[in-house]
């Protein structure tokens, strides 16, 4: 195993440039207000596939072998993964097998099932649909795709930070979503090596983050998946982690919890303030922004990470937020 490298996030750069949007970084006028400080949203809520996991999902598929590709690719997902790799794959006229939990909701299992992926719902947990994956590489030849945990995936996500360097130079915080740890590790890994004083925040739900309780007991652990409105931030980072749990000890500066209230008033704040719709977990950083966990000391970049929420729910949660 070796580390991901400044390196590897130009190389990604190169492989994607024509499959992946470069998305945009906008000022947020009531963020800024708010937090005294020039606060940006990156959007990656407008990424092709809906989220940021389209450019570890492509480079990942780039860098298969033709034997590989001919088998076919398997993963694990929580819902927008699996929609990356369906449409990486697609493209590149590859088998692709998308296995998830009962926990998924359905507007994303069925988003993948549209783009020709084969379905399979296994279990309760990330952690059981990790293990169907498992099964279909040993008894099938399919190549592994991992969600968080591979190099070429945090790679393709750490491309984000070029972006977020060359858009906005005198950034000196960013907000990540911070899940298993693929896309904060890759944009840590860009935006330090470019300036190790710019401050990387982590920012995941009370309710069952196994990267933020990993990072407290100072190795991986396993936590209980519960149910949240930042379904994208659930499941397990691996035992056996070994890209991502190092990576985000090493890069980042803090970790930050935010409550189920916390995270549907920053939906709302989303779509009624910055006229974007996003789901839970690309809500996060606005919400320790709006609550006040992170007082930005210049200017802040927040990253969006998708908008795959059901929009029978998003209408609930946004007319519950809606100004008064």
């Amino acid at each position: 195993m070796s580390a991901v490298l400044l390196d590897d996030i130009f190389q990604a750069r190169r492989t994607l440039q024509g499959k992946v949007l470069r998305t945009p970084l906008v000022p947020s006028p009531t963020l800024s207000a708010h937090c005294g400080q020039p606060v940006y949203l990156k959007l990656e809520s407008q990424q092709l596939t809906g989220s940021f996991k389209l450019r570890g999902a492509t480079n990942a598929i780039a860098r298969l072998s033709a034997a590989d590709k001919a088998r076919g690719v398997v993963a694990a997902s929580t819902g927008n993964h699996g929609r990356a790799l369906a449409h990486a794959a697609a493209a590149e006229g590859v088998r692709a097998v998308i296995c998830m939990s009962e926990l998924v909701p359905a507007n994303k299992v069925e988003a993948i099932r549209a783009l020709g992926a084969e379905i399979r719902i296994v279990g309760r947990s990330q952690d059981d649909a990790q293990l169907e994956a498992e099964r279909l590489c040993r008894e099938e030849g399919l190549a592994m795709i991992p969600p968080f945990d591979d190099a070429a995936v945090i790679a393709g996500q750490g491309t984000i930070a070029l972006e977020i360097l060359e858009d906005l130079p005198e950034v000196d915080t960013v907000l990540v979503p911070l899940s298993g740890g693929g896309l904060f590790a890759g944009i840590a890994r860009g935006i330090k090596s470019a300036n190790p004083d710019i401050a990387m925040i982590g920012v995941t739900m009370e309710r069952g983050c196994a990267m933020h309780a990993s990072l407290a007991a100072g190795h991986p652990v396993q936590v209980e998946e519960l149910p949240t409105l930042a379904d994208s931030l659930g499941g397990g980072i691996g035992l056996d982690n070994r890209y991502t749990f190092a990576m985000a000890s090493e890069l980042a500066d803090s970790t930050l919890l935010v409550s189920e209230e916390d995270i549907a008033d920053a939906i709302g704040h989303a779509y009624w303030r910055e006229g974007q719709v996003v789901e839970g977990a690309a809500a996060v950083g606005i919400a320790a922004l709006l609550k006040s966990l992170v007082r930005p000391q210049g200017p802040t970049v927040v990253v969006l990470s998708g908008r795959n929420i059901d929009l029978a729910a998003h209408h609930r949660i946004v007319g519950d937020a809606r100004p008064q």
